[in-house]
């Protein structure tokens, strides 16, 4: 572990954190899952999987905070009220995997993972938790009003907010305020220089496993466009020589047939439906 350095021990507790995870945050709000979502380039398929994900990661981180509500090294920013996420990913859940979501939604190994590190934080070093609730609760209030405006556009969502639950945060009436209350908060935590540097090199962790989490959903978006596209060509393949195999083969006025070539219409009529062919596949790889 690494000993904590004199400037972040100078520092409040909030800003040691910003600074020291300045660069991992930067990895990944540049993972390309993140940047393909932030350029609008997002699937239904796609926004499910991050949104069953975080009902994994939620449910587990506020089920330790609140197993240690009450520990003092937590209860300063004990904020159930105004930013558990869990009810509201409930909701989402309803709304994109229908009434038994619960047996329908996908719990990946990168989420696994994530969940694991909440647990084992939860009962084993509590103090850990501030790290956790740093990187999602000030992350869902900042760019995730971003990503909730890029979603309900790019996935035609209703005005009314369904399948959006997650970054609505209704007891909420300031952000600037409430976050500013939320990082005042932590600098009154009394923690000894060892807790201190514990939690800031657990921050770090935390984005290391929100990137390893999406890049994982990228490979699992892109695996399946990989998996169906050589399926579709092969049908593509089958189809048209389908086709031409039932193509009659032109007569010379003599009678006798010349296999290898075919007349103008019937070569129109090939190309045209050759172009209809890969439309069809075209427009099934871009609805994906």
């Amino acid at each position: 572990m690494e000993r904590p350095q004199p400037d972040t021990m100078s520092q409040d507790l909030s800003e040691a954190l910003k600074e020291a995870t300045k660069e991992v945050h930067t990895q990944a709000e540049n993972s390309e899952f993140m940047k393909n979502f932030q350029k609008g380039q997002v699937t239904e398929e796609g926004f499910k999987l991050m949104m069953a994900s975080l009902y994994h990661v939620y449910k587990a981180l506020e089920e330790e905070i609140e197993r240690n509500k009450k520990s003092l090294v937590y209860v300063p920013l004990y904020f159930a009220e105004e930013l558990h996420r869990r009810a509201a990913l409930e909701q989402d859940m309803a709304f994109w995997y229908g009434p038994h979501w619960q047996e329908a939604i996908p719990y990946t190994q990168a989420t696994k993972r994530y969940v694991r590190r909440l647990r084992e934080v939860g009962r084993k070093e509590p103090e850990l938790l501030v790290a956790h609730t740093y990187t999602r609760y000030l992350g869902d209030l900042s760019g995730g009003q971003v990503l909730k405006k890029i979603a309900q556009k790019a996935l035609d969502l209703p005005s009314s907010g369904k399948g959006l639950a997650f970054f609505t945060f209704p007891k909420i009436t300031s952000v600037t305020k409430f976050k500013q209350l939320y990082r005042s908060r932590m600098n009154t935590l009394e923690m000894t220089p060892e807790v201190r540097q514990r939690v800031i090199e657990e921050a770090k962790t935390s984005f290391l496993l929100n990137i390893q989490l999406f890049e994982e959903l990228q490979k699992l978006l892109t695996g399946k466009a990989e998996d169906q596209s050589p399926s579709q060509a092969q049908g593509l393949r089958r189809r048209a020589g389908s086709w031409a195999q039932g193509l009659t083969p032109t007569e010379t006025p003599r009678g006798k047939p010349q296999p290898s070539v075919l007349s103008q219409a019937s070569l129109i009529r090939w190309v045209l439906m050759l172009s209809f062919l890969v439309a069809t596949v075209a427009v099934g790889l871009y609805a994906m």
